[in-house]
């Protein structure tokens, strides 16, 4: 059998982190924390903040709402609070469509 490789899950992921994945700066990060209350990352005794894979879930949604769809965000702020549920269903299809479409190219490249 083949190895498989797993994904790695990690309990909480810093600010350099999360900056590099959703290729922004740390004020843009700290901003929307302040600006919307389903983000709540844990501080450290430092005071540097610590993002939880729930963080990073909430963030996604944030700026698939901000930078993909046009939301303002007040309206982003109200169409999480009435729609949280379907927002985080539509947000999981999201992300395996994007799995599955990153698979699609490394395949498409190998043959």
């Amino acid at each position: 059998m083949p190895y498989k490789e797993r994904d790695i899950n990690k309990m909480y992921y810093t600010m350099g982190e999360v900056t590099e994945m959703f290729n922004v700066n740390a004020s843009q990060i700290r901003f929307y924390e302040k600006e919307f209350d389903i983000l709540q990352p844990k501080k450290n005794k430092k005071g540097n903040r610590l993002f939880t894979p729930e963080d990073i879930e909430n963030l996604k949604i944030i700026f698939n709402l901000v930078d993909e769809k046009g939301f303002t965000l007040k309206g982003a702020k109200e169409y999480l609070k009435n729609n949280k549920s379907d927002v985080k269903e539509n947000q999981k299809i999201i992300d395996s469509l994007e799995k599955l479409k990153g698979f699609l190219v490394n395949l498409a490249q190998e043959l």
